[in-house]
């Protein structure tokens, strides 16, 4: 199974939710709609970054799909040819440090470039729930930026979620329609599972 078909995704039609799943599901039901009405206001929205997914619909079901299906193999793009060992991955990039910090570098096993490898992987592993939850809660700010922004108490609502009110954060969303106030209460939670999580393992 291709990792767009595992990632989770939500459709919206208007203010009303429509469908949530894997892309190619949602991007069926979406495709229905619009078959209805092609000026449908249909919006597919990627749960992990809170951004809006484009969807070629032309021609049958099964060229959709077929078109998602290339995506997922071929969305990544190809690295460039650049600075760096492109046998070993490596990449080259300028960093700038204090001269004590090179120093204690150049004094690790293997030189700077072996013991900075080995500091962001273990950065990486230390924090990966941290960044995960993060990432959760820019996702859920993009979505409500994107779909509310012109709601009543969207600015209201924006300062208590970064200062970490959720009780007035709740408040303010009440006011949105439910469909949209209820998907961003759900990401939200899960966000905040995540964070609860990895601050746990951290202690």
């Amino acid at each position: 199974m291709s990792a767009l078909e595992t990632q989770s995704y939500t459709g919206f039609h208007g203010h009303q939710l429509f469908a949530a799943g894997d892309l190619p599901e949602v991007a069926l039901k979406a495709k229905t709609l619009l078959e209805q009405d092609a000026n449908a206001p249909v919006a597919i929205y990627d749960n992990a970054t809170g951004r809006i997914v484009d969807i070629d619909y032309r021609g049958t079901a099964e060229d959709v799909i077929a078109r998602i299906a290339a995506r997922s193999k071929d969305g990544a793009p190809k690295p460039k040819a650049g600075p760096g060992r492109p046998k070993l991955g490596v990449v080259s990039r300028e960093v700038t440090l204090l001269p004590r910090h090179w120093d204690w570098l150049r004094a690790q096993p293997g030189g700077a470039s072996v013991a900075l490898r080995k500091l962001v992987e273990a950065a990486r592993r230390d924090n990966v729930d941290i960044d995960k939850s993060r990432l959760a809660l820019e996702a859920v700010y993009r979505f409500m930026s994107t779909v509310a922004g012109d709601f009543p108490g969207f600015e209201e609502a924006c300062r208590a979620f970064f200062a970490k009110d959720y009780e007035t954060f709740d408040d303010m969303i009440s006011l949105w329609p439910d469909d949209i106030q209820d998907h961003i209460r759900h990401q939200t939670e899960n966000a905040l599972q995540m964070q609860k999580k990895a601050e746990a393992q951290q202690d």
